[in-house]
């Protein structure tokens, strides 16, 4: 008779292999698994962004996936390299994204742009960012005279719920625009042109010319040329050369909406001649609030150092500054410019107005300086849109994620 074997053995021979085949299998996925790594801090972070080189030979990446399944998406940009928004890293923690490439047909496009009334609008997902002036004749109101007409500058500026939250031409000061970014007190080959204050017909600014527009899962933006032109002289002339250069980011899933976009500004001397900027309290990168916003107790500003008290605010330096008010009943929203740690001077002075919604940058305010032939100034600063009132903690972490990100580790096969 034929002795049959007890099956149970070899059985429990083909699992382990099959676990250790399946174990190498696995192994082998892993390592042909290119992670992004973001090592800690010792703070939080908020919406970084983060720019690093995809590993040559696989399909760019679209997708970036954490530990507990959260999905970012990753847009590659001519250069080559890859771009994504985490929207926050807490303090001491350590993220391992899983990159990895969807189908065409699962891809679009957040933030998108079209012209409307006289601008360039962007929006992210549908809801209304922000929009370049192109036109200079497209004034809100009849009977603003023509020396103060002037496109290249952005407004208006809504927040995720879709308030308004900045001004062009307010009936107080009609030459506030949104946000703009003329000198005033300047010395120029032995004549004094105000760019910022139009209405004395010493100088103004103009748009150039829209070089590159640009959409994306991650990131749309423009880049644009103005100049400010010198109306003293006996025939006017271009007295300095500005690139602005607009990214609007999309920050998918943060734990409170906001829109987020940055403004980085170039600008070169349009002669041999240097423009020299004297000491003086306002002038360079500004923002105006909403109408409503008018008046001492009518909006709130809030800094980095935690003052609240516009008075005593004025003319400190500061990393950040937020405005915010009243947007209809029982509704608050604000806007908040965070300033770069490599900007001249840094952290700048800031412009703080005892009753009007607006404030800037002005690195003027600690002195005397220049902007020589063969040099470039260069300022940047990101700019955050929320709903309610300003949160510090949360501004700060925006800031921290603005001025110290996480510089990323890519491995792959």
């Amino acid at each position: 008779m034929l002795a049959l074997t007890h099956p149970l053995p070899a059985l429990r021979r083909a699992g382990a292999l099959l676990g250790v085949l399946a174990a190498l299998a696995t192994a082998s996925v892993s390592a042909a698994t290119p992670k992004l790594t973001l090592p800690s801090a010792p703070v939080d972070r908020a919406g970084q962004v983060i720019r690093f080189t995809p590993p040559p030979g696989l399909p760019q990446p679209t997708v970036a996936t954490d530990g507990s399944g959260r999905r970012w998406p990753v847009q590659t940009d001519p250069d080559g390299r890859a771009c994504l928004v985490v929207p926050w890293q807490a303090a001491g923690e350590t993220l391992e994204l899983i990159l990895s490439s969807e189908p065409p047909a699962n891809r679009s496009e957040a933030i998108t742009s079209g012209t409307a009334a006289g601008g360039l609008a962007f929006t992210d997902e549908g809801k209304h960012v922000l929009s370049y002036r192109l036109d200079p004749s497209a004034v809100p109101r009849p009977g603003i005279p023509v020396e103060y007409h002037r496109a290249g500058y952005l407004h208006p500026i809504h927040s995720p719920a879709g308030a308004l939250v900045s001004d062009d031409y307010p009936a107080d000061h009609i030459h506030h625009h949104g946000i703009w970014s003329p000198w005033t007190k300047t010395e120029f080959q032995g004549r004094t042109p105000d760019f910022w204050n139009m209405g004395k017909k010493t100088g103004t600014v103009e748009r150039v010319a829209l070089d590159r527009i640009w959409g994306g899962s991650v990131h749309g933006g423009l880049a644009a040329r103005h100049r400010m032109v010198d109306l003293s002289a006996p025939t006017p002339i271009t007295a300095l050369h500005e690139n602005w250069d607009v990214v609007i980011y999309r920050v998918a899933s943060p734990a409170k909406p906001v829109h987020l976009f940055e403004l980085t500004i170039q600008q070169t001397c349009a002669t041999n001649d240097p423009l020299i900027l004297p000491e003086y309290h306002y002038g360079g990168a500004a923002f105006r609030g909403r109408a409503e916003w008018l008046g001492a107790a009518a909006s709130q500003f809030l800094t980095s150092e935690g003052e609240t008290d516009r008075v005593k605010a004025q003319g400190k330096r500061m990393r950040w500054i937020a405005l915010s008010g009243a947007v209809g009943p029982g509704a608050v929203a604000g806007l908040a410019m965070l300033g770069h740690p490599d900007n001249l001077r840094a952290p700048q002075p800031v412009r703080v107005h005892p009753r009007e919604p607006y404030f800037c940058f002005t690195p003027s305010q600690l002195g005397r300086w220049t902007i020589e032939p063969g040099q470039t100034y260069i300022a940047r600063y990101r700019f955050l849109v929320f709903d309610g009132s300003p949160d510090q903690a949360l501004i700060e972490a925006y800031w921290q994620g603005y001025a110290q990100p996480a510089v990323g580790r890519v491995a792959g096969p």
